[in-house]
């Protein structure tokens, strides 16, 4: 299985520290465990800022970092070993794995940590921390400051400045290195064995949680422990709701269905989007809306390069997706017109992507100053134009009532143009009948 190195991680907070002021210290905790139900537990997932500087997988834990600190820049709290509690929930690190596996220059006993942390901040200016996203953390911190604030008398000098973390850290996640991208391209092959194994499952009869089953497995067997997000499968109706994730309808002849699913691996997200024929054929309506979709996303592939900005591939949707529901009779006027006035928006009323990484809807500011932001070799972005005609709509012909299509790949941005990381699926109405049809002639 592919893993991002140590080393990786290493670099990440010499590149962080090296952005922060002087006399400063980074505070993060890592990620709580949330409870399912009474004292069940969720599969624990790691906060994603918290993995991208330690790689360190475990809850009640706390990064420190100290630019300049003699005995140790990196400094991490942890669980201590416990054989009784790691009988019942599994091996810890320790402070003794935190320093030898993960590359910490001190490590603690996450109980110590009021004892210790105040001594730690005492001293420097300023506070670095994910100030708003974990309220609880942010009460501890408070309460570790106030410690030194009362002994000011003494001498004790608190910190005077606090600075929100993510702007810095969620400007460094927008660039993939090369171990990044490595891992993001195995986790788009994953998801695309989990799509073509659903086309190739699909049968009328059949619910949305059998194909939902088949990606599950590929994902399972593929080495990812979870899928990135709420995998959605919908058919029929269901196709034109957006974030649709009942999942429990009954597959129809003659109906599409819609996959948006994608799994994580190393807590890195793939986000693949297919629409294909429950049957194996396409009706000549869904595949006059399916094409229109696909030629807009090639559309969209042609305007993400360097310098570029971000919005040019979603202007290029819009405006392929407009001329081609006036050429089908769709939309009726001036294709500038009803760009200016958005008027595509009843068929297609989301942007084109979303940048793409450890979260599948990824940090990263769009716009900087005000303006789209330029792409850079690097960035990772989703690429999902969509057409959905509600079944109510009375403002068009019945024959396109109720067809929704989404065609999503993922990409990076490099110094050519943009490599394609999903292109393991198959995409044309050919290619997809043809393998549907070779997948019911092996079943017969």
């Amino acid at each position: 299985m592919i893993h991002i190195p140590k080393s990786e991680y290493s670099r990440r907070r010499k590149a962080l520290m090296a952005q922060m002021e002087p006399n400063s210290i980074a505070i993060l905790p890592a990620a709580a465990v949330a409870i399912r139900n009474r004292d069940v537990e969720h599969v624990y997932r790691q906060d994603s800022d918290f993995q991208y500087l330690s790689g360190f997988p475990e809850p009640q834990a706390v990064l420190v970092l100290m630019p300049g600190r003699v005995h140790g820049e990196y400094i991490l709290f942890c669980r201590e070993r416990n054989a009784e509690r790691e009988l019942w929930d599994g091996l810890r690190a320790g402070q003794e794995g935190a320093i030898r596996d993960f590359g910490a220059d001190d490590a603690f006993p996450i109980t110590d940590i009021d004892d210790i942390l105040p001594g730690l901040i005492e001293g420097r200016d300023r506070v670095y921390s994910a100030m708003g996203s974990n309220p609880e953390f942010d009460r501890h911190l408070m309460e570790w400051i106030n410690v030194i604030r009362s002994k000011a008398n003494l001498g004790a000098q608190p910190p005077n400045e606090f600075v929100a973390l993510d702007h810095l850290l969620h400007d460094m996640r927008l660039y993939k290195s090369a171990a990044e991208v490595k891992v993001m391209r195995e986790a788009a092959r994953i998801s695309a064995q989990a799509h073509v194994r659903a086309m190739q499952a699909s049968r009328a009869g059949l619910h949305e949680f059998s194909l939902e089953a088949e990606l599950d497995y590929e994902f399972r067997k593929g080495g990812a422990k979870m899928p990135a997000y709420g995998s959605i499968v919908a058919t029929g109706r269901n196709s034109c709701i957006l974030h649709y994730q009942q999942n429990d309808a009954v597959l129809k002849d003659g109906d599409l269905v819609l996959i948006d699913a994608g799994c994580e691996i190393d807590c890195y997200a793939s986000d693949i989007t297919r629409t294909w024929p429950v049957n194996g054929k396409y009706s000549a309506e869904q595949k006059a809306i399916y094409e229109l979709v696909l030629a807009a996303q090639e559309a969209a592939f042609a305007e993400i390069a360097p310098n570029k900005h971000w919005n040019q591939a979603h202007e290029a949707t819009v405006r392929v997706i407009t001329s081609g529901l006036v050429e089908l009779g769709l939309l009726q006027g001036n294709v500038d017109e009803l760009i200016a006035s958005e008027a595509y928006r009843a068929f297609y009323m989301h942007r084109a992507g979303h940048w793409l990484g450890m979260d599948v809807h990824d940090v990263g500011e769009y716009k900087v100053g005000g303006e789209w932001r330029v792409l850079e070799v690097g960035m990772a972005l989703t690429v999902e134009p969509g057409i959905y005609i509600a079944p109510d709509n009375q403002n068009v012909a019945k024959k396109w009532r109720g067809i929704g299509v989404r065609i999503e790949d993922d990409v990076v941005v490099t110094k050519t143009g943009c490599e394609i990381l999903t292109k393991g699926v198959p995409k044309t109405v050919a290619e997809i009948e043809a393998l549907m049809a070779q997948a019911r002639t092996q079943a017969a």
